[in-house]
């Protein structure tokens, strides 16, 4: 069965790092683009990072460029977030999600459990 198990998620404090993985399994995790989301209390989920299953140029939000990276290793079915800088309003429920467009207008879309990152002195 598709399973998505995410880690790394914790206190740190502002200006802090975190890692957070994604191991996929159940599925050809080579095929699907991966994608981080988050949702802060009381706000909308919101993308925060995309990679391509070949693993390209990430997309981010405007809020993250240039202080978090995306990162796949196709060989280990895990997709990371290196979150550097990290500020109070990153805090949320980060959220990973394997998608991929199948045929006959079939879309196959799995997601995580989340994993709550709290940004705080």
């Amino acid at each position: 069965q598709v399973q998505l198990a995410e880690s790394g998620g914790g206190l740190v404090q502002p200006g802090g790092s975190l890692r957070l993985s994604c191991a996929g399994s159940g599925f050809t995790f080579s095929s699907y683009t991966m994608s981080w989301y988050r949702q802060a209390l009381g706000k909308e989920r919101e993308l925060v990072a995309r990679i391509t299953s070949l693993g390209g140029i990430p997309n981010y939000a405007d809020s993250v460029k240039g202080r978090f990276t995306a990162s796949r290793d196709n060989a280990k079915n895990t997709v990371y977030l290196q979150m550097n800088s990290l500020k109070p309003e990153d805090t949320a429920v980060y959220y990973c999600n394997a998608g991929r467009n199948g045929g006959l207008g079939r879309k196959y879309d799995y997601w995580g459990q989340g994993t709550q990152v709290t940004v705080s002195s």
